[in-house]
């Protein structure tokens, strides 16, 4: 038998570097799974049956203003409240109150944003008029809400 025997040289740099960038490509790919691999079906059904918390439509609550009836309107599906808006603002109303239309529209964003009348702020320089916008938003989402299913049967009155 002969055997040749073969010698190979390796530098120490080059096993470093090849190691590296091995277990970088590694890395990457585990990232990559990890982004777009879709999640678990429990997760997804949790989002699509949420309870209702809302009976659809369309809420209003009106203020007043200098003696004219400033109406504000919410509407609502089951889970999501859709829109946010004020009618019937005179122009009397506008030119009285310059921060009633600034105020209502930031108030208005983050609550359809955070679907919430939770940790809503508001500038310390139109707090009385957002105050009162955010009562009268309120005062809608109260009348719009769903009555709770175990409320219902045991709130009926008994014959007997």
């Amino acid at each position: 038998m002969s055997s040749k025997t073969k010698i190979v040289v390796l530098h120490l740099k080059e096993l470093i570097y090849t190691g590296i960038f091995a277990l970088l490509g590694i890395l990457f790919i585990i990232l990559l799974i990890i982004m777009f691999v879709p999640r678990g079906k429990e997760e997804h059904n949790a989002v699509e049956t949420p309870s209702p918390s809302y009976v659809p439509g369309i809420y209003t609550t009106s203020l007043v203003l200098n003696n004219n009836a400033v109406d504000v309107e919410v509407t609502v599906d089951e889970t999501n409240i859709n829109d946010i808006r004020i009618v019937n603002l005179d122009e009397a109303v506008m030119t009285m109150f310059p921060l009633l239309e600034p105020s209502f529209d930031d108030l208005a964003n983050q609550i359809l944003k955070n679907q919430s009348l939770d940790n809503i702020t508001y500038a310390d320089d139109n707090k009385y008029t957002s105050m009162v916008l955010l009562n009268a938003i309120k005062t809608s989402l109260q009348k719009a809400a769903a009555p709770s299913p175990s409320a219902s049967p045991s709130a009926s009155p008994s014959n007997g």
